[in-house]
């Protein structure tokens, strides 16, 4: 399930699944590093221009974008007139389900343009879900991961689940990684391939699966399947291609107990991010030292921000927990 994929209420539910029995592990807990605050700054291919009254002007390549933004309670530092001379504006509702649409004030535009994250190229795109395919303050976990590839000096397997349009799983290809990108959207596959043959990684090795990632994950457990780095980015409700609810409250604590049971025996990390959802870090903090006790490491939680170009004022976008091992 992608962050605005799939979400039509008119299809079908399918049958729950029984629910997993969990039970708290004994041994002892891993190190903690809280709160720990990752901060994307502006740089040439995105920046937060500003923010305010509810709403966030950025650059993505060469346009500027106007989309709601609930957590911006304060008051805009730049002027009316910098945020009507956007490119493009989202209209709609500001929830993360709610769908909208576009008003380009002045040409119209395509629906993809050229965009470029640390070398790798890949599409912008807008969609009737207020994203425009890639979410910029995820790539302080990419770094991060691409950095524990290279540094494992061995292959590395790294299972991307609610992979969305890919960006993490070029990364880790590019790095060296074998590469399995679940999403339970067709149309957030295909785009993640289209990125892969833009970014000239098409000889990389990526297995795109389209499915619900539960499902998936249960699957890889019981054919013995185990990855070395495990990406989770779930969305707070999404749906899966055969109908499949995800909520995150209650499907999350099921899914972190099946991702350990699918690390290798020298796994390197899992990363969990978690977005519009009512909760504190602590609440993922405390569920990803429960799930990886007695396997040592650190993990650390805290939020994501984009620290804005008009004011410094850094906005928060989602929080995360990551078990990293020793």
């Amino acid at each position: 399930m992608s962050a605005g994929a799939d979400r039509d209420p008119r299809k079908a539910v399918a049958e729950p699944a029984p629910r997993r029995i969990l039970s708290r592990r004994k041994g002892a807990l891993p190190e903690e590093n809280l709160p720990l605050i990752m901060e994307v700054a502006p740089n040439e291919d995105y920046a937060l221009i500003d923010s305010g009254a509810g709403r966030k002007l950025e650059q993505y390549g060469p346009y500027r974008i106007v989309r709601p933004e609930g957590q911006a309670i304060w008051q805009p530092a730049l002027g009316a007139k910098d945020w009507e001379n956007a490119d493009a504006v989202f209209t709609g509702d500001t929830d993360e389900e709610g769908m909208g649409r576009w008003r380009f004030p002045g040409e119209p535009l395509g629906e993809t343009w050229p965009m470029r994250h640390d070398g790798i190229d890949y599409l912008g795109r807008f969609t009737s879900f207020r994203h425009v395919g890639v979410f910029p303050e995820q790539a302080s976990h990419w770094s991060h991961m691409e950095r524990l590839i290279r540094s494992a000096r061995r292959p590395v397997k790294v299972l991307n689940l609610f992979g969305y349009t890919g960006l993490a799983s070029l990364v880790a290809a590019r790095a060296g990684a074998e590469v399995t990108h679940v999403d339970a959207s067709r149309k957030a596959i295909g785009w993640a391939r289209e990125n892969q043959e833009i970014a000239g990684l098409a000889d990389k090795p990526i297995r795109w699966i389209c499915e619900d990632a539960m499902k998936f994950a249960e699957r890889e457990e019981r054919r013995g399947n185990a990855y070395d780095i495990i990406l989770l980015d779930p969305p707070a409700y999404g749906r899966g291609p055969k109908g499949e609810v995800w909520q995150l409250f209650e499907d999350l604590p099921a899914l972190t107990d099946i991702c350990r049971t699918i690390l290798t025996p020298q796994p390197l990390a899992v990363v969990l991010t978690a977005y519009s959802i009512r909760a504190s870090f602590f609440a993922i903090h405390a569920l990803m030292r429960d799930t990886f006790t007695g396997l040592g490491g650190t993990v650390e939680s805290g939020e994501l921000v984009i620290r804005e170009k008009s004011a410094g004022r850094a906005l928060s976008t989602s929080l995360f927990s990551r078990w990293v091992a020793a």
